[in-house]
């Protein structure tokens, strides 16, 4: 029986790929204010500048190509069953072939009703206007789990984390929560690997093996020693 191997990536597995973290020197949250730009308050008060903000992110990211860690990851479901739980909103992991991805802070690529909570769209390029609207006329926002909303797959996430064999941290601090806290739900055998040059703030979790390493170098160790077993 293939391994059940869960991937919780974050904005460093994309920084390869030239799009920007959030909490490092010079990361979006230095450039842009979070209550402008990222709440339900700040679409309310002006959804111009929000939808600017989102246009601006979609543009980069469709330029952005997959990197080696994320092709890396491709590689991994040759031998295991691998879920990614991603914190990205981009679409990377999809672009490079990875065909099992949860989203947990939305997706850029997508637009939905500010009402309807089913009403999902896709977006064909990467300016949202005015009048793309929901089939009751409303304007349509992105779909983005904003600062203050529900993390609406985080129980989907939880099963698979309880599942798992392995589990691996790539791009991410674990200071973010809902999803920080996904490690605590794996069993006590789940075999976990943090991969991040820098130790995280407050210290290495229990049970973790670090290997200081970016993204792409850090996937391709893992990848390695898990096929070769």
């Amino acid at each position: 029986m293939k391994q059940n191997i869960v991937v919780l990536s974050g904005a460093g597995i994309s920084a390869e790929s030239g799009l920007g973290t959030f909490r490092d020197n010079g990361g979006l949250w230095e450039r842009y204010k979070i209550e402008d730009v990222a709440t339900p308050d700040a679409w309310a008060r002006n959804p111009d500048l929000v939808r600017d903000f989102y246009n601006l992110r979609r543009k980069e990211a469709l330029a952005a190509q997959p990197n080696e860690a994320h092709r890396q990851l491709v590689r991994l479901e040759e031998k295991f069953n691998v879920n990614i739980v991603t914190q990205n909103v981009d679409a990377l992991h999809e672009r490079a072939g990875s065909t099992n991805v949860l989203h947990l802070h939305g997706e850029l690529n997508k637009l939905c009703s500010q009402t309807k909570p089913d009403y999902i769209v896709p977006i064909e390029g990467w300016e949202q206007t005015k009048d793309m609207k929901d089939d009751d006329g409303t304007p349509l926002r992105p779909f983005i789990v904003w600062f203050g909303e529900a993390v609406p797959n985080i129980d989907r996430a939880i099963a698979l984390c309880r599942a798992a064999d392995v589990l691996i941290v790539v791009g991410t601090s674990l200071n973010v929560y809902p999803a920080a806290g996904l490690k605590d739900y794996c069993n006590k055998g789940c075999r976990k690997y943090f991969i991040d040059p820098k130790s995280p703030q407050g210290g290495l979790p229990s049970g973790f093996q670090h290997i200081k390493d970016v993204a792409s170098q850090g996937i391709r160790t893992i990848v390695d020693l898990l096929t070769a077993e």
